[in-house]
């Protein structure tokens, strides 16, 4: 099963993927907003996947050799900035400073949460455990991008931006719960 450690895990992965989910299929309209075409969002995709995936696996090994909960609520913090970092955006250039920031960001948080999630999960029932991590990441994701479409439909991109970073802060906010209650015992969800 689950510890108050892995619980606190994945409640601020769920309240993270709700904040990032938003902006989701919206992404293309909103690079055509800024006078970017498909060539565009394929390069700003192809830096943030590219940067985070040859970073993942150094700061992963840094994750080993420091303290994985500071680590890891940096790189939320991190990636709260860089989204709101979004409202600066008005032209390709920029959107692709904000993709390699948050390819970063991702290569700081994500196997350090992974890490810690399975280390404060019960090993016997590992798929369960996984299971259910990326199971309620998809269904937030899945909500989220409705509530982001209707943000950008009935206010703006701006308002879209602000409420993402917000909830990524609150995010980053409740993942550092893990390293704050680390020296007493496992804090209570």
């Amino acid at each position: 099963m689950i510890s108050a450690y892995g619980k606190i895990l994945l409640i601020g992965s769920n309240l993270w993927y709700l904040g990032e989910g938003m902006f989701g299929p919206l992404f293309a309209v909103f690079v055509g907003g800024i006078g970017g075409d498909i060539l565009d969002i394929s390069w700003a995709w192809a830096l943030y996947l590219g940067v985070q995936g040859i970073l993942m696996i150094q700061f992963g090994k840094l994750a080993d050799k420091m303290n994985p909960e500071k680590l890891m609520v940096f790189g939320y913090g991190l990636n709260a900035l860089f989204t709101f970092s979004y409202l600066l955006v008005s032209a390709p250039v920029h959107l692709f400073l904000v993709q390699i920031g948050l390819g970063v960001a991702g290569a700081i948080a994500t196997p350090t949460w992974n890490a810690l999630y399975d280390k404060h999960s019960d090993d016997k029932f590992n798929g369960y455990i996984w299971g259910s991590a990326d199971g309620q990441a998809l269904i937030v994701t899945a909500i989220a991008m409705v509530i982001g479409g209707y943000i950008v439909s009935l206010v703006s991109f701006k308002a879209l931006f602000i409420t993402m970073g917000t909830i990524q802060v609150i995010a980053t906010i409740y993942q550092a719960k893990i390293f704050w209650g680390r020296k007493t015992k496992e804090p209570q969800v």
